[in-house]
């Protein structure tokens, strides 16, 4: 078994990071107190092509799609100057872009996949509702035919970029069939007559990302703006969540290297009784604690992205990486706010934004609760 990194991933871990250090960092703080993106460095990332890692090259991306290690690296390594930027780039490529290359139609990919690889237009993935959240079959958004184009009803909630959106992937139900109800994927352009922003969410955490209510009011849609085929939108958004935790427990790894890498900081240089608090055992079992939650977060995280990249099936191994880092980045968070002391609880330290962010994490994309129920019911049928 071979653990190491080829040199191109090497080499796009120390660009990342020397881009993140150098652009997003100086501004990380200020961003999470105005919960605002800064529209300097939304400029700078896509020169470097992060709104389009997954994306294949003669569709405007960076050429990364069979290379899902590579787009960890960059998540992780985003994550750890700032969750908030690597959740508005994670969720754009991984659940929005990603899914029109892999399900739409060529003329879907030209009209809007290109956009959103460029970065031009940010993309949503509309799923959450009032009534359907972790139960993703309880959608009540729904649509109807009328001649050539689709009638949309409804309301989505908790949608990160929602507010600065240009195009969404909708989860809508179309029919019933039975007890099951029908659902479908649109592909919507904001520009559309008929729909609006509503509540912008004021969150605990990765608070400079936009996450809003949207709002759909007799929005019509074109025939063609099906992703996939009417009534595949289950089949479609299972894959489209698969593929997304896999991301999502890379941003958190990214978190909880960076509570790491803040504690060992502050223990050798914290003096108190006369020695550096990293010499006591208390602060060193700690240190060790979060060291190993945290790269077992990254190898959970990196075997799932290769199963991807090598066609076998990763879901449930997305599911175990989404729930090990996202509670990896809360214990090292915890325990980094406990080493700093008073100190960890003053937004003046990082660590204290830290700890808000991977509460987030435990709840986005899938709470740790889910992510159980996934495992648990894939391991009861097969075995393990």
């Amino acid at each position: 078994m071979d653990f190491s990194l080829t040199e191109k991933q090497k080499m796009i871990r120390r660009v990342t990071r020397e881009f993140a250090e150098k652009h997003i960092a100086p501004i990380a703080e200020e961003s999470d107190q105005q919960s605002r993106l800064d529209p300097q460095v939304m400029e700078e990332m896509k020169k470097m092509g992060y709104f389009g890692t997954c994306i294949p090259k003669e569709y405007g991306g960076a050429g990364l799609h069979e290379d899902t290690i590579s787009f960890c690296i960059i998540t992780e390594e985003i994550g750890r100057i700032d969750a908030s930027w690597s959740i508005t780039t994670g969720v754009h490529a991984s659940v929005c872009a990603y899914p029109i290359y892999k399900f739409g139609t060529e003329e879907q990919k030209q009209k809007f996949l290109i956009p959103l690889a460029k970065g031009e237009k940010l993309g949503v993935f509309a799923l959450t509702e009032a009534n359907a959240g972790s139960d993703a079959g309880g959608v009540e958004t729904n649509a109807y035919l009328d001649g050539d184009e689709w009638v949309l009803n409804g309301s989505k909630i908790f949608a990160t970029n929602g507010g600065i959106a240009e195009t969404l992937l909708v989860v809508t139900k179309t029919g019933q069939k039975g007890k099951r109800k029908e659902l479908t994927v649109f592909i919507v352009d904001t520009n559309t007559p008929g729909y609006s922003v509503g509540v912008r969410e004021d969150k605990l955490g990765v608070r400079a990302s936009n996450t809003s209510e949207l709002v759909f009011q007799d929005v019509r849609i074109p025939k063609e703006n099906v992703l996939g085929s009417v009534g595949s939108g289950f089949r479609i958004g299972l894959q489209i969540l698969d593929y997304g935790r896999i991301l999502m427990a890379a941003q958190c790894v990214g978190l909880g290297q960076a509570a790491l890498e803040a504690s060992i900081k502050y223990a050798n240089e914290r003096v108190q009784f006369g020695r550096p608090i990293g010499s006591f055992q208390g602060v060193q079992w700690k240190i060790a604690d979060m060291g190993v939650a945290v790269e077992c977060a990254r190898l959970l995280t990196y075997q799932a992205a290769w199963m991807c990249d090598n066609g076998l099936e990763y879901g449930t191994m997305g599911s175990m990486a989404k729930l090990k880092a996202s509670e990896a980045a809360m214990q090292a968070t915890h325990d980094a706010v406990q080493i700093h002391g008073g100190y960890g609880l003053m937004k003046a330290y990082a660590v204290e934004r830290y700890f808000r962010d991977a509460k987030m994490a435990e709840i986005y994309e899938g709470t740790s609760e889910i992510q159980r129920m996934v495992i648990a019911q894939k391991l009861l049928r097969r075995g393990y």
